[in-house]
């Protein structure tokens, strides 16, 4: 199964909406319990963001083999972040 990356702030909201939505997501359905997701902050590695550089400009922002699936956006509540964290899940179990 491939990883899902999550480029994250330490204290942001919407991050830490993002990592209730994936708590959620492994406790409610067996399907998602084996996603693994790679977090990298973007304020204590921004040597590991490189490689997303001028892909997203919001945290959380989700990708899945350089592939932006996610950038969060002021004002998302968490049922937006959750239903996106869910399709992000959804494209790792497909693929």
């Amino acid at each position: 199964m491939k990883t899902l990356t999550m480029i994250e702030m330490q204290g942001c909201p919407y991050c830490a909406n993002a990592h209730r939505a994936i708590d959620a997501l492994r406790t409610e359905d067996g399907a998602y319990a084996d996603v693994s997701v790679e977090l990298i902050d973007e304020n204590r590695e921004p040597a590991r963001t490189q490689p997303f550089a001028g892909q997203y400009y919001y945290v959380p922002s989700l990708f899945l083999d350089g592939e932006k699936l996610y950038e969060a956006q002021p004002g998302d509540s968490y049922d937006k972040i959750y239903t996106a964290v869910k399709r992000a899940f959804d494209a790792v179990t497909m693929s």
